[in-house]
C-alpha cells in the first residue's frame, strides 16, 4: 500500500493531497510533492510551492 502525504499552504490553509493531486492545475492524482514543478503555486491564494509545509499527524 502506497502512503500519500498531505501539504498545507501557510498562507490560506489550502491542502495538497498527493492521492488527489490538483486536476484543475493539470496535476494528476497520485502525483508526489517532489514531482510538482517548483513554479507551481497554490490554486486558492497564489502562494508559491515553498509556502507549503508537510502535514504531520501525531503518532
Amino acid at each position: 500500500m502506497t502512503e500519500y502525504k498531505k501539504y498545507h499552504c501557510m498562507e490560506c490553509e489550502h491542502f495538497y493531497d498527493e492521492a488527489q493531486g490538483d486536476p484543475d492545475s493539470g496535476i494528476a492524482p497520485g502525483t508526489r510533492w517532489e514531482d510538482i514543478s517548483d513554479d507551481w503555486s497554490c490554486p486558492i491564494c497564489g502562494a508559491p510551492k515553498s509556502f507549503f509545509k508537510l502535514l504531520v499527524y501525531p503518532a
